[in-house]
């Protein structure tokens, strides 16, 4: 929160981040937070409704190094920035538009970056790549000996949202799932639903999908209330990729006789066009609303549709080839699944030239200078 009508003038920022926007979630305050009286009053409304939080300590600090640079002589201020509690994509934008608002209003030259946590330090690339940082004063909270009993430590990081969800919620599914089907007498079958079940519990924590999913959310919400074109496009693009998945079993059903890798290859060759044109009405209804928002195309729709024809091309090839490899089909599919390889290759490398070249074109455009006038 700026104060209103303030408009800070400094040579060097001490800035603070709460990459889990624990002052919004806990103490109710607003980032970004600029000023020493500002940030004092966060620390204390912090460590007043949770006083082991390690932010608080953090908030501190930086308003002890803000006193020493001036009682060195110095022009400086201290701001703090926060995120979200769902730390990912979603807290890490906020952060950097956050960041930018407070770079508008204070003239600052350089920073100081003051940290309590590796967790925060992930956010440095964002303040390097906007100003010069002069170094990283990191906050380490002395505790007493007969506290760090181990029984202490792990009740009290239980505690944590974050760390709750990504280490009880595994040994829950566990629990449950083979509780269940041992009540039901197929125990075999929820060892099976439970490696598939963690598998993906895996692949969602490992890429951030359930970040994704919940941002399209508020990106689809967002686009029913404006009346986006997008959201349209993006409703036909998923009830394509069910008709794929319909399309495939009904292929997977009527092959009853044939071998189990056999019917799952008649399944995934049924379903995959349906899929890869979903991809492309999705990527067109974005493509639809850059340009209905910003005036023009953007080019990277042609980057995207290119990739997602050559990884359809390669995925096609490579069902063909393991047709081949196994003997579902014979040799007089060999031109075809090389035509496949070879065509699909070329074009996921030649969106990744293409991507490249407009990167260039896009940078030689920015730094060259404005011919007079």
């Amino acid at each position: 929160m700026l104060p209103d009508g303030h408009d800070i003038r400094a040579m060097r920022l001490v800035v603070c981040i709460d990459r889990d926007d624990d002052l919004g979630r806990k103490a109710s305050v607003a980032g970004p937070v600029v000023g020493r009286e500002s940030v004092l009053d966060a620390a204390v409304r912090l460590g007043t409704v949770d006083p082991e939080d390690s932010d608080t300590n953090a908030l501190f600090a930086a308003v002890n190094l803000l006193d020493e640079l001036r009682g060195a002589g110095e022009e400086c201020e201290v701001c703090v920035l926060t995120g979200s509690g769902k730390v990912g994509v979603v807290s890490d934008r906020r952060i950097a538009g956050q960041f930018d608002d407070v770079l508008g209003r204070v003239g600052a030259k350089s920073a100081y970056f003051v940290s309590d946590g590796a967790e925060d330090e992930f956010l440095f690339p964002i303040l390097a790549s906007r100003i010069k940082v002069d170094g990283v004063r990191r906050v380490y909270v002395r505790q007493n000996a007969s506290i760090e009993s181990t029984y202490y430590t792990v009740v009290r990081a239980l505690k944590d949202p974050k760390l709750r969800a990504k280490t009880v919620l595994p040994v829950a599914l566990v629990l449950l799932i083979l509780g269940i089907a041992a009540a039901s007498g197929v125990l075999l079958w929820g060892v099976i639903g439970l490696a598939i079940v963690l598998g993906v519990y895996l692949i969602f924590w490992t890429f951030d999908i359930d970040e994704a999913i919940i941002e399209s959310l508020r990106g689809s919400s967002t686009d029913i209330r404006q009346g986006s074109v997008a959201f349209g496009f993006g409703l036909f693009a998923i009830a394509l990729v069910g008709v794929g998945f319909l399309t495939g079993y009904d292929s997977y059903a009527a092959n009853a006789g044939a071998a189990p890798l056999a019917r799952v290859l008649f399944f995934l060759q049924s379903s995959l066009i349906w899929w890869l044109f979903g991809a492309l009405v999705w990527e067109s209804g974005r493509a639809i609303r850059r340009t209905l928002s910003r005036g023009r195309f953007p080019r990277s729709f042609v980057v995207a549709t290119t990739s997602i024809v050559g990884i359809g091309l390669v995925s096609f090839g490579i069902l063909y080839l393991v047709r081949y490899l196994q003997g579902v089909s014979g040799p007089a599919q060999l031109p075809l699944l090389v035509a496949l390889l070879i065509g699909g290759f070329g074009l996921v490398i030649g969106a990744g030239a293409l991507q490249q070249y407009l990167k260039a074109l896009q940078a030689r455009t920015v730094l060259e200078p404005t011919a007079p006038g």
